[in-house]
């Protein structure tokens, strides 16, 4: 039987996209309590099937694909920006394929200006008219309003119209970062990302007996399981050595394992495969900000997705790529070489801390992936960097294993710069996807 939480989202999942919500509303449809609409609702929104938004409400947007993730909604906009929506807001959940910033003469802006994009423009108004008829937002800098029948376009249309404080550029700058961030964030798997839904998933009730654990042993061949309480709670595990030699009688709640390890789906796979391996735990229930169980995922599936995502492109360059671009292996093995460009640099023009840390990481990184075939997950770093290091600088990184085990491994580390020792690093750290 379904509960009151999951029968309040599927009502707003059956909602039309742009409608707008309201907690006192829901209650009143759902016949729940505020409370209950409101947490619902709060899920809804981590969810991404609804968006709140400062003087506007809560609307229901449609959930975006993760390969769509880099375009923002008009909706996401707003709150970059910290604009107000002067019109249109039954459109505020559609996306935006580019933005235009409206610095020319009309018939040029009307040029760059198409459906599905957003025109950042000042206080010209025959230029909001031109841009809402051709099937693009509108984005006015400065503060300034727009005229009457400009917002009646605009409600006409579903095209938001918005009004921010900001300048033109610092608008286009903090739009532009936000695309650039959720590029980055694309390149980021989740557990939620590859573990087994709710729907095919295994699992026992409270209520269930250690007969019902053999039953699903033989359905799913599986020998873990998550146990959940009536609201689907995750309140215990239960394995195959919990039920050996017990009466098949007995409830499941009498030797299941408490307080068991789970996870957030927004958790990254490498925070995952940390817990896996480090613990010894071969399967983890997937819940959401109440506990509730959303899915399972296994050892093994995290392994394998993080051994394939070393194997796709990356959209998006971060420090880290830069890095680990700049990062060379010499002829001599298990030597590498760097060079310090600008944006490795901190304000004094010198090495920054942060970037030295990362160099000697991804250098015993790769050692460790060409001597035992294993990926590191850093569990201590201890530093010493006695000298700077000015721009366009060549260091030399020599990693050694001090001493390695299955599932550990200490690395020390130096760093030069022409045959002078600047830095040391000594490394602790796990090694995960042995063979």
């Amino acid at each position: 039987m379904t509960t009151k939480h999951e029968q309040i989202i599927r009502h707003i999942l059956s909602l039309e996209v742009g409608t707008k919500l309201s907690v006192r509303q829901i209650a009143k449809d759902m016949d729940v309590s505020d409370g209950t609409a409101y947490r619902a609702i709060k899920e809804a929104e981590n969810q991404g099937i609804v968006s709140t938004i400062e003087r506007v409400g809560t609307i229901r947007i449609e959930k975006k694909k993760k390969e769509n993730i880099e375009r923002l909604t008009f909706a996401e906009v707003v709150k970059i920006i910290d604009g107000h929506v002067l019109g249109g807001k039954t459109g505020l959940h559609k996306s935006l394929n580019k933005f235009v910033i409206g610095a020319m003469e009309l018939d040029a802006m009307m040029r760059y200006t198409q459906a599905d994009s957003l025109l950042i423009v000042g206080n010209r108004i025959e230029a909001h008219r031109l841009a809402l008829n051709e099937g693009a937002a509108v984005l006015i800098t400065g503060g300034f309003d727009t005229a009457n029948h400009i917002k009646e376009l605009a409600d006409e249309m579903e095209l938001p119209i918005i009004s921010t404080s900001y300048d033109t550029f610092t608008v286009a700058t903090m739009i532009n970062r936000a695309i650039y961030d959720q590029l980055i964030k694309k390149e980021i798997v989740f557990v939620g990302d590859i573990a087994t839904s709710l729907e095919d998933s295994f699992y026992l009730h409270l209520r269930d007996t250690i007969s019902d654990w053999y039953e699903l042993n033989r359905e799913s061949e599986h020998t873990r399981f998550p146990v959940v309480d009536d609201s689907l709670v995750v309140v215990g595990m239960v394995t195959s050595r919990d039920i050996v030699g017990k009466d098949s009688s007995l409830q499941i709640s009498k030797v299941m394992s408490k307080h068991p390890k789970v996870v957030l789906s927004k958790t990254s796979l490498a925070s995952v495969s940390h817990t896996m391996v480090w613990e010894g735990i071969e399967v983890v229930p997937i819940v959401d900000d109440t506990q509730r169980l959303q899915g399972v995922v296994s050892r093994q599936d995290v392994l394998k997705a993080m051994q394939q995502i070393q194997r796709q492109p990356h959209n998006a360059e971060t420090i880290n790529d830069i890095i680990s671009n700049t990062l060379e292996e010499t002829e001599d093995e298990g030597i590498f070489k760097a060079h310090v460009i600008p944006q490795m640099s901190n304000q004094l023009g010198t090495l920054a801390n942060g970037v030295f840390t990362a160099l000697i990481t991804e250098a015993s990184s790769r050692l460790l992936m060409k001597e035992r075939r294993a990926n590191i997950v850093i569990e201590n770093i201890t530093v010493y960097f006695s000298k700077p290091v000015q721009i366009d600088a060549i260091l030399t990184i020599v990693p050694k294993v001090m001493d390695t085990g299955r599932l550990y491994t200490k690395i020390d580390v130096e760093v030069f710069n022409e045959a002078a020792l600047i830095g040391k690093g000594l490394i602790m750290a796990q090694l995960t996807n042995n063979r």
